[in-house]
């Protein structure tokens, strides 16, 4: 018999998936897609390395004894906040380079190769040829630094409530479980709007990936300000 409720502690990775600064990182990602399969592959990522990061950290506390002041743990976060606002940033200058390479006419007459930029030719834009491969890795990187940050606390309270070292870091794989199940919906819900087969309008998709760049970098920079001022 679980010393926890199962379905509770599944409900609460669940729910931690949703967190604000983890559906930016992820809708920044996402958007990079054009199909809901590769997104999911991309949250199932996220969700691995986050689970790798707590059971890390609780089998060292564990198993070790060791104890990490809180103090770290805000400085992590604020590491969460520099990862924010350069996911934001990266797109932002990604999704520049593809309009400027949709719109550059490069054609030959005569044997004499002449190169025209036009007007944005929205309509013909393809916004998820990213040329990005392997983007499952960095949404894996991307749940590690997550798990280091905002799951440190969780960690930390988990130890001091269960019996033994086998119930907290089972707690903790069970809560891991939980959150990538969370994750695998978002990245699927975030997904939907970039999808060829959803969404025929370029210029929507196009503010759609300005939008959550620009929440992107203001939320990453709130994160670096309250925790490396004023906590």
């Amino acid at each position: 018999m679980f010393p926890f409720p199962l379905l509770l502690t599944i409900y609460a990775g669940f729910t931690h998936a949703f967190e604000t600064d983890h559906l930016l990182a992820v809708s920044n990602i996402v958007s990079q897609r054009n199909s809901t399969a590769k997104s999911l592959k991309d949250g199932l990522f996220w969700g691995l390395g986050h689970t790798s990061t707590i059971l890390f950290i609780g089998m060292i506390m564990l198993l070790l004894k060791v104890h990490i002041d809180e103090h770290y743990f805000h400085l992590l976060e604020a590491g969460v906040g520099v990862m924010l606002v350069g996911l934001g940033t990266y797109r932002m200058f990604k999704l520049k380079s593809i309009l400027a390479a949709e719109n550059t006419d490069t054609h030959t007459h005569n044997g004499i190769t002449h190169t025209h930029v036009g007007m944005p030719g929205i309509k013909q834009l393809d916004v998820t040829n990213t040329g990005i491969r392997r983007l499952h890795l960095v949404s894996y990187g991307v749940g590690l630094v997550h798990g280091l940050a905002g799951s440190g606390e969780l960690v930390l309270l988990v130890m001091l409530q269960m019996a033994s070292p086998q119930s907290g870091l089972l707690y903790l794989l069970i809560f891991g479980l939980g959150s990538i199940l969370g994750m695998l919906v978002a990245a699927a819900m975030f997904s939907i709007p970039f999808s060829k087969k959803v969404l025929q309008a370029k210029a929507l998709q196009v503010s759609l990936i300005v939008l959550s760049s620009l929440l992107c970098i203001g939320f990453g920079l709130s994160i670096l300000y309250k925790n490396m001022f004023t906590y």
